[in-house]
């Protein structure tokens, strides 16, 4: 069996209006479609920018994430997307709204990076 690529990544939020408003209109995702789901109770929609597709789910009545800043919690931890240069994207972000942590560098190979968070908590990491 080889694992090659990720297919997608999916991602549940809580209000539709919110999430693709961040993921469409503040950080550049195409939407490919929508799929109202009354019996699931809940709107799935995939968006893409580049290779990566990220799968939405918005289900209104999901128990929220533990609560933050402690993201040190079993499964996923958080979503790192590469960047060429994090300070441009951390200027982009400033002039968008979209709040986030003071620049670092990373323990390991020290190249900048940083967090930031989606409408429900999600934490995103970009990294150069």
């Amino acid at each position: 069996m080889k694992l090659s690529n990720i297919h997608h990544v999916a991602i549940i939020g809580s209000d539709y209006e919110k999430t693709r408003h961040f993921y469409c209109d503040l950080l550049g995702f195409e939407q490919l479609d929508e799929h109202i789901r009354p019996e699931k109770k809940d709107i799935l929609f995939n968006v893409r920018q580049g290779n990566l597709i990220l799968e939405i789910f918005i289900k209104s009545d999901a128990p929220a994430r533990p609560t933050m800043p402690d993201p040190e919690h079993r499964g996923l931890r958080h979503l790192a997307f590469k960047v060429d240069n994090v300070e441009a994207c951390l200027a982009e972000f400033d002039r968008l709204g979209i709040s986030h942590e003071p620049l670092r560098y990373d323990d390991f190979d020290g190249k900048k990076m940083t967090f930031f968070f989606d409408p429900d908590g999600l934490p995103l990491e970009i990294h150069e």
